[in-house]
């Protein structure tokens, strides 16, 4: 599995559809990279590899403070996978290699 490069990822959350702009670079066991949208800014995130799925959390403050959960697998130029959107549940997410 070859996670590494620039993606588009979609989450159906309560809110509606929420885009960010992912750039993922693997390192064995872990990856770096950063998060953007328009609504939430740009973060940087780190995470784990296990076997083709990624894991990791972020930090929001807008619309209201709280800790996303994110675990996505990914088969060749796709993702899906679902976000953990605290006391609102988890929604789905898919993702296309940009």
């Amino acid at each position: 599995m070859s996670a590494d490069g620039d993606w588009k990822v979609t989450m159906n959350t309560p809110m509606g559809a929420q885009q960010l702009d992912v750039s993922i670079k693997t390192s064995g066991s872990t990856f770096t990279g950063t998060a953007k949208s328009g609504q939430l800014g740009e973060q940087q995130i780190e995470g784990v590899v296990h076997g083709d799925t990624l894991k990791w959390e972020t930090k929001i403050t807008s619309p209201m403070p709280m800790t996303l959960g994110f675990s996505a697998k990914v088969e060749g130029d796709s993702m899906n996978g679902a976000v953990s959107l605290g006391s609102f549940g988890n929604a789905p997410l898919t993702g296309v290699r940009a």
